[in-house]
């Protein structure tokens, strides 16, 4: 990995950074090297959580070998000669950090609130019956107002293989179907796989399969909220995705 040509100026590196408490947390961050290592910890506790004050650096080669601990906060990390491929792991120095004991994997570990059908049903107000209530209101009310060729003008400059942004969140992907989906509500709709498992589907919705993708990768929305265009894959670790 040291190897590899650098995506930025001369003056960035690209590491992978792993975490002491949170295993399954691993990530490429590119730095400046003009950066001093309190300027490092303050981005690193932006993506992982761990104060600066509580933040331990090691730093290590592509071949996982010790180099040194990065523990001057006042030197530049370019001090320390790190390469692309170099590895960082961050050591959580806090006893009491929400991240120790597997806190932020294990849901395991959390106390649920749990309250029974009966005390439930007799609650004056719950979802249960807010649903009961009000979906038949608005199902009615749907039909009455959206045509078979809801939003179908707005469907011609969308094709499947389109890359795309929909919204809300800016979330980008493929559209995977243009058309109608007469089980979910009349008019058109598109069919989107994410890059990102920030969906709600694998294509099937109510038993009904329109494409195929990964589990939670895909959306079903309307064409309005669909912009097609030169869309690429964001890069998860980029800073300005935090």
């Amino acid at each position: 990995m040291a190897s590899r040509l650098q995506l930025g100026s001369d003056n960035t590196v690209l590491l992978r950074v792993t975490h002491s408490n949170i295993k399954a947390f691993s990530a490429e961050v590119r730095f400046d090297l003009e950066m001093s290592v309190e300027a490092a910890k303050e981005k690193l506790w932006k993506k992982c959580g761990t104060s600066v004050d509580h933040m331990f650096l090691e730093l290590y080669d592509d071949a996982s070998s010790k180099i040194c601990d990065l523990i001057d906060n006042a030197r530049p990390l370019g001090f320390y000669s790190p390469l692309d491929g170099y590895h960082i792991k961050i050591i959580d120095l806090d006893p009491s950090s929400i991240s120790s004991g597997g806190w932020l994997e294990d849901t395991s570990l959390v106390k649920k609130y749990e309250i029974s059908e009966e005390a439930y049903d007799k609650l004056d107000c719950n979802f249960r019956k807010f649903k009961e209530r009000i979906l038949p209101q608005n199902a009615t009310t749907q039909e009455n107002i959206l045509s078979e060729n809801h939003m179908e003008e707005l469907c011609k400059i969308i094709k499947v293989g389109d890359r795309c942004e929909v919204d809300p969140g800016e979330k980008r992907g493929t559209v995977k179907f243009v058309g109608k989906a007469e089980n979910v509500a009349p008019g058109f709709w598109i069919g989107v796989q994410l890059d990102e498992p920030l969906g709600k589907h694998d294509g099937m919705v109510k038993g009904q399969r329109y494409f195929e993708c990964p589990p939670r990768h895909g959306v079903l929305l309307r064409p309005d909220k669909v912009k097609v265009g030169d869309y690429p894959e964001r890069d998860p670790f980029d800073e300005e995705e935090i």
